[in-house]
């Protein structure tokens, strides 16, 4: 039986590693893809292989419809069509509104909202073909309630949730279901800007009584990934209660 073959993007560190590390163990070719770092996405490679999958890597912006269609056409020709896609690729932006730059609001939209677009244009028409196939994308609690000092990331997460219940409506006749994972305070780098007393106040707001984990977000991710043709076009809130 032939292996399945899942693209997480954003997979150099944080919650796209421990995405793509869950489904390397669980037998899945994994590729993964990064924009900035190639020395994580390497060492995040040679970790997966490590578990005797075939991993492919790809350094590329996937807010570029070229360098998209460059990665699945490699992604063709080592593995066929993709069996799941993780749509992870993310940033941040903190700061008021009206101090945002025209450019920053251009970068966030392309790396968190039109990444997501080009990818799953990309893989469908390989799951249509099979009547069969998974996308997950990485959302955020900010895209259901609006964070103040981070609108424009609330908004890229807010319509990423919006893409997937519509999307989710289009690929149900084809038994392909799209769901996302709206993640609260996850234990990362991306929050790493905060302070010790910020932190603290942070937590204290979570009735879990603390951050989640990248593993935690995986596990979810992979079910997603793995069973359940009938839930499709969710949002699913994994933050410790927070909102």
């Amino acid at each position: 039986m032939s292996r399945k073959t899942v693209l997480v993007t954003g997979a150099s560190r944080g919650i796209g590693k421990a995405i793509a590390v869950k489904f390397a163990k669980k037998g899945y070719n994994v590729v993964i893809n990064c924009l900035h770092n190639e020395d994580r996405l390497l060492q995040t490679r040679k970790e997966l292989e490590s578990y005797q999958i075939s991993c492919l890597s790809y350094m590329g912006d996937m807010g570029d419809m070229n360098k998209c269609r460059e990665l699945f056409q490699m992604i063709k020709k080592q593995f066929g069509p993709l069996d799941v896609l993780v749509n992870n690729a993310g940033i941040s932006y903190i700061g008021l509104l009206q101090d945002m730059p025209a450019e920053a609001w251009d970068r966030i939209i392309r790396t968190n909202l039109t990444s997501v677009f080009h990818c799953s244009k990309l893989a469908i028409p390989g799951m249509l073909e099979r009547k069969q196939g998974k996308i997950i994308n990485i959302s955020s609690i900010w895209g259901v309630s609006g964070a103040s000092c981070e609108v424009a990331y609330s908004a890229t997460k807010g319509g990423i949730n919006a893409f997937t219940k519509a999307l989710a409506k289009e690929l149900a006749p084809s038994n392909i279901q799209v769901n996302a994972v709206a993640c609260g305070a996850i234990d990362t780098e991306m929050n790493q800007f905060l302070s010790e007393d910020e932190l603290i106040a942070l937590i204290d707001d979570i009735p879990a009584g603390r951050l989640g984990k990248a593993e935690e977000v995986a596990d979810l991710v992979f079910h997603l990934g793995y069973k359940n043709s009938y839930l499709t076009g969710q949002i699913i809130g994994l933050d410790g209660g927070f909102i």
